[in-house]
């Protein structure tokens, strides 16, 4: 399977060109993406530019969920390209992955005013759109970022005391992480979440032992443990 930028929009809405494809997730996908633009379910609808749907492979086998998008990403109608996307993309750089790889989207589809916390039912209204992204993609990892995200699979934790551990779900596994913006705040953070991607490359080789990328991102892993690399 080539890689897809599914649910990366242009013009707020509408999807490329070179997404419409004849494969069915891929088709199911620019679907749902379709939905996830033109909802009203929530107040978060009045107030957004743009619905920022996801993007990445439609067969990732790794899955990560943010919270909600930011100023740039309402703007752009993509997920994690202000400064936290740029953190996650160097973090996944140092497990031997690109953005191209995975599947990237959050637990609201629409940027919270002034960034404020998502509320109760703003995440419930968006919780059917998560659960066919999941269904649809099929992952065997899912990355949850920051508590919000995390809450979705696993309830009554905290974050602080959960971060990096590999919790078994039903169809996958899940591994909480701090958000790329927590951890840009505080350097202990930036810490734990360095040392809890560079533990995903491991995993990712048990998981995958034939996948070509993933086989690679052990290497890699070691390599950028041995380098201050932010």
């Amino acid at each position: 399977m080539e890689f897809e930028a599914l649910g990366k929009l242009s013009s707020c809405g509408t999807i490329p060109p070179q997404l419409h494809r004849k494969e069915p997730r891929v088709s199911e996908l620019n679907q749902l993406a379709h939905e996830i633009n033109i909802c009203q379910r929530c107040r978060l609808a009045k107030t957004r530019t743009c619905a920022v749907p996801g993007e990445g492979r439609s067969d990732a086998p790794v899955l990560l969920i943010g919270e909600g998008p930011g100023y740039y990403e309402d703007q752009q109608g993509r997920p994690f390209i202000g400064a936290s996307g740029k953190l996650l993309t160097r973090l996944l750089q140092c497990v031997g992955l690109t953005r191209q790889d995975v599947f990237i989207t959050n637990v609201v589809k629409c940027r919270p005013p002034d960034n404020r916390d998502p509320l109760p039912d703003e995440i419930a209204a968006c919780r059917p759109f998560l659960d066919r992204q999941l269904a649809l993609i099929g992952p065997t990892l899912v990355v949850t970022l920051g508590r919000y995200s995390m809450a979705r699979f696993l309830t009554g934790q905290t974050i602080t005391r959960i971060h990096g551990q590999r919790v078994p779900m039903d169809d996958f596994t899940c591994v909480p992480m701090f958000h790329p913006a927590a951890a840009l705040r505080n350097p202990q953070w930036m810490a734990a979440i360095q040392q809890d991607f560079a533990a995903l490359a491991p995993l990712l080789a048990e998981l995958y032992p034939q996948h070509p990328v993933l086989a690679a991102a052990e290497t890699a892993s070691r390599a950028a443990q041995q380098t201050t690399w932010l």
